[in-house]
């Protein structure tokens, strides 16, 4: 018995499916070793976990953050820093 023409077709990119499908689970299954930039975020979040901060994003003008950023390279604790004491400011008034 022959096949028809898109039965071929059809074959061939089930086989493809299922051959990107083992290579990917074998990509993800096996044990590897974590870069040390997701260990050092991982450390980052549990330290700012345990001082009580939380990431928050927004949106702001784009002229607005150029002076933040102008302003946050001259503060110590960079642009977190100086948006923490902006806003306690502006709420404490």
């Amino acid at each position: 018995m022959t096949m028809k023409k898109f039965d071929l077709a059809k074959n061939k990119g089930l086989k493809l499916t299922n051959a990107l499908k083992q290579s990917h689970s074998e990509r993800f299954g096996k044990s590897a070793a974590l870069p040390d930039a997701t260990l050092d975020r991982r450390e980052q979040r549990k330290q700012d976990q345990a001082k009580g901060l939380v990431p928050f994003a927004c949106k702001l003008d784009i002229k607005l953050v150029a002076q933040l950023q102008e302003r946050a390279a001259g503060h110590p604790e960079g642009m977190s820093g100086l948006l923490d004491e902006l806003l306690r400011g502006a709420l404490a008034a």
